[in-house]
């Protein structure tokens, strides 16, 4: 995917605010008193496990579930009617394409609904899918239709993009060429909103991390702070013949593990841990010690909860 200019296009009007949102299936509570505001031109990824709310609180978003409690507002409007301005583009994972039509007719179709749409051309070659615009819908494969659904998102230059695991089934390079699109996108002043379930993706490309779970907002914040939630680092060095059990004792350690030849100290007290493998274990080499990525404390943050609906 190519990115193309896209303007210096402001979000205008007060951003994304959600307000104490609550939104049942029968006995499932999927939203549970959601409050979050985003800026306009942020761009902000939704985390957390299967069943934590993230597609319920998009759908709520983007007009397609009305809450049971509290109040959407997308730049001073409601979800419908920022949807039938043109300001909100959603790129969903569920839900199939038009059959029959080629990807151009498709995406010309599309933007036809909107008042003031990008050039079809342009879209298409910011998506990268002008290589196949003529090609029917019911003969891409499944990278090729998140490629359309992200064309369909673009089309009507909205302010506000929505995107539900945008990525899914693309491979490395695709997904490296959306995320340049998408950069070029942010940089004309758009608003994002994305869900994933990589966990890199959102450390490398969100100004801000929403993490939820069980339908609550559990950290929210940016990628450092996230991290810096969670205590301890680790350690890991090249120690071969080394008894864990003797390592899990040392001062400072919490766990201890072997991958081969290495070692894998978790740390309560990562300074009195270092001194005291240094200390016992002259030996040890390719010491390495680092914070709690992204990963971790996105498993302590939501340790314990149940997967719901």
């Amino acid at each position: 995917m190519t990115g193309t200019g896209w303007g210096t296009g402001p979000a205008a009007g007060d951003g994304i605010a959600l307000v104490r949102l609550v939104k049942s299936y029968g006995s499932v509570q999927a939203v549970r008193g959601v409050d979050l505001v985003i800026a306009p031109g942020e761009t902000v990824a939704l985390l957390g496990p299967n069943g934590a709310g993230k597609s319920t609180t998009i759908d709520m978003v983007l007009g397609l579930t009305r809450p049971d409690a509290g109040t959407v507002r997308v730049f001073g409007l409601a979800p419908a009617e920022a949807v039938a301005a043109g300001r909100i583009g959603g790129m969903l994972q569920t839900g199939s394409l038009v059959e029959y039509l080629s990807v151009r007719e498709l995406v010309e179709v599309v933007a036809s609904m909107y008042p003031h749409p990008r050039g079809v051309d342009e879209v298409l070659a910011a998506t990268g899918t002008a290589a196949f615009a003529n090609q029917r819908t019911t003969t891409l494969s499944g990278g090729q239709t998140q490629r359309v659904r992200f064309a369909l998102a673009l089309v009507a230059d909205p302010d506000l993009l929505v995107l539900d695991e945008p990525t899914a089934a693309l491979d490395v390079e695709a997904r490296r060429d959306f995320w340049s699109a998408m950069r070029t996108v942010a940089e004309g002043g758009k608003t994002v909103l994305f869900a994933t379930h990589y966990l890199e993706e959102a450390d490398a490309y969100a100004d801000r991390i929403v993490l939820m779970a069980r339908g609550r907002v559990v950290a929210d914040g940016p990628a450092t702070e996230i991290k810096a939630k969670v205590g301890g680092r680790t350690i890991r060095a090249t120690l071969p013949g080394t008894d864990v059990s003797v390592l899990r004792a040392m001062p400072g350690v919490t766990a201890a593990d072997r991958h081969g030849e290495s070692v894998v100290l978790t740390c309560g007290d990562s300074d009195a841990a270092l001194r005291a493998l240094l200390d016992g274990y002259p030996q040890a080499r390719d010491v390495e010690v680092r914070g709690a990525g992204l990963e971790e404390a996105f498993l302590q943050l939501v340790g314990g909860e149940e997967e719901q609906r």
